[in-house]
Formats: C-alpha cells, structure tokens, sequence
C-alpha cells in the first residue's frame, strides 16, 4: 500500500469517529434540576424558582426545583457534588453549605471550591441587629454603651447555633468590645417572638424576618451588618458608617455545578444565569424579598468562598463554637 492510499484509508477510518463527535447533541440534552438544599416556601426557594424560572429561556429546556434539605444545606450541595459529570443538576448553595460547615462539621463531604464548580453568586441578603422597641436604647451607639458598662445583659437571639447569625452577633461582639449573652432557637421565627415579647432584648437575623415588625414599630433596628444600607430600610445605617467594617454578615446564595461538568456546559449555565441576573423582572423579584441580585465571574466567586470561608472559620475558632 502506497502512502496516498494509506493516508485515503486512515481517512476513512476517521469519518465515523468524527461524524460521531459531530452528531453529539448539544447541552442540555433534557430538563435540568436545580437543587435547593432548604424546605419549600422559604427564602432559599424563592430566590431558586425565580432564577430557574429567569435560564429556562435561555437554556431552552425546564429546570425543575428539587428541595433537599438536611444538615444546613450541607445534604443538598452533596448530592450535587456527588452528580459526577452530569451539568444537567445544579445547586444553590447558601453561607452556611459554602463557607461555615466545613469549620464545624468532623467529616465535611466537600470542598466546596474542589468538588464542585462555583457559577456565579446568586444573591446577597443583608441581615441587621434590632432590639425590642421598649428597651430605652435609641441607637447602635446607645446599644454598644450599655453592652459595655453591662456585660452579659443584653440577650441577643439568633436562628441556631452555628448559623450565620449566631456567627454573626459573635462577630459583632468581637468587633465591637461587648458581651452580649447568645440566646439560640430553632429558626429566626421563635426568635422574633421572644423579642417581641421581651424574652430576649435583641436580635440579629436576616432583614426580610425584621421588617414586618420594624414596620409596626414593635422592634427597632439599629445597625445593618454590611457594608452598605439596606435598600428596605434606607434610613438604618450600616456597621461600616458606623465604624465597624469588619462587621459584615451578610446571608448569600451561589449557584454551583458538579466538578465534573464539561467545560462548553458550564459556560452555557453561566451565561444563562449571569443574564437572568441582569433582568429587571428578577431583579425586582428579589428586592421584594430583601435580596440583592448578585453576579461576576465564576473566578470571583471562587475568591469569594475562600475569603468567605476563611473569615467564618476565625470567627469559630475565637468563640469556640461547636455543633449541639
């Protein structure tokens, strides 16, 4: 066999591979599933039904919300971790899955930086420290007086130990020089009560659980720990006005693929979200609820969680806190 005949057959040989590769369908090849690792109805799933709702057009298939909660968000983002190559599921991390178990937990099923591959950040929600109306205290300046000349006074609630509230008044306490006594519940719900009710002088949970009580002038907030003001509460400054830029806890959700996706899927689930993102409709949804759309690069998001993970896991180490 002659080289031009050799190199005519090797071609041959060649087609059916490449027509094969070139036949593959396109990504995605059927409905989608986006894991919201919470219960249906809460936060969690509103800020998820309403991205899934805003890529479908883009994607051109539908995304189904699967709720898989356990192990504060830890349960759902494994079993998107664990989905091997298939782009096709998808998760919504929150803070707690993506920068505080893994400083809490003995046997954190995943990186969340190794085992799965960081989308784009979804959504910010802003958190604030409110106290019972009654108390006498007018402002955070007030507050941060007393908690000093009266250490241990002031009980401050939050969502659970561990949470992101818990870290936050932690963080609060360090930051600002005061001992206030952590009182924690199962959820913000039965903390607002006991608020309300003067069980407990203070609060520190995330904005959308305030505001109806702000509103009716039964509690009072005094600080928003971010960097900047809350859009639904624009007249309460936020801790870095008041000279505490370290105080910074705000509540975030990240949309998340399997490690293992391919590299031309992930691009498509990042441009679909990045652009529902930027919709005035979803925008406008979130900010309803007290979240703040998010965006950026896959890469930031990336510098995101180690940042996020490193300032929670000193927050641990320094209050000592462990799981019940």
């Amino acid at each position: 066999m002659n080289i031009t005949r050799r190199g005519a057959v090797a071609g041959l040989t060649a087609l059916p591979l490449a027509s094969a590769v070139a036949q593959q369908p396109a990504f995605p090849t059927k409905p989608l599933t986006l894991v919201v690792p919470f219960p249906a109805g809460g936060p969690a799933d509103i800020f998820g039904r309403h991205l899934a709702q805003g890529m479908t057009g883009a994607l051109g298939q539908p995304i189904v919300v699967e709720n898989k909660s356990g192990a504060a968000g830890v349960t759902g983002i494994d079993f998107v971790a664990k989905s091997g190559t298939d782009a096709h599921v998808m998760g919504l991390m929150s803070a707690s899955s993506g920068a505080i178990m893994q400083s809490l937990m003995p046997k954190m099923p995943f990186d969340p930086t190794k085992d799965l591959a960081p989308q784009v950040l979804v959504v910010r929600v802003q958190e604030a420290l409110a106290i019972n109306a009654k108390l006498g205290i007018d402002d955070m300046k007030g507050l941060i007086a007393y908690a000093r000349a009266n250490p241990g006074k002031i009980s401050c609630g939050s969502a659970g130990t561990g949470g992101i509230t818990h870290l936050a008044i932690e963080l609060f306490k360090r930051e600002t020089g005061t001992d206030l006594l952590h009182v924690p519940y199962r959820g913000a719900a039965p903390a607002m009560n006991d608020l309300i009710s003067g069980t407990v002088q203070a609060v520190l949970l995330d904005i959308p659980v305030l505001l109806p009580h702000i509103r009716t002038g039964a509690i009072k907030a005094l600080g928003i720990t971010s960097d900047n003001r809350a859009p639904l509460l624009p007249d309460v400054p936020s801790m870095r006005e008041l000279g505490f830029p370290k105080v910074n806890s705000d509540n975030w959700y990240a949309l998340v693929s399997p490690a293992g996706a391919s590299a031309e899927a992930r691009k498509k689930i990042f441009e679909a979200a990045t652009g529902a993102l930027k919709s005035k409709e979803l925008i406008d949804a979130y900010a309803a609820v007290g979240g703040i759309a998010g965006g950026g690069t896959s890469a930031e998001l990336v510098a995101f969680l180690r940042g996020e993970g490193e300032k929670w896991a000193a927050v641990i180490k320094a209050a000592n806190i462990k799981l019940e």
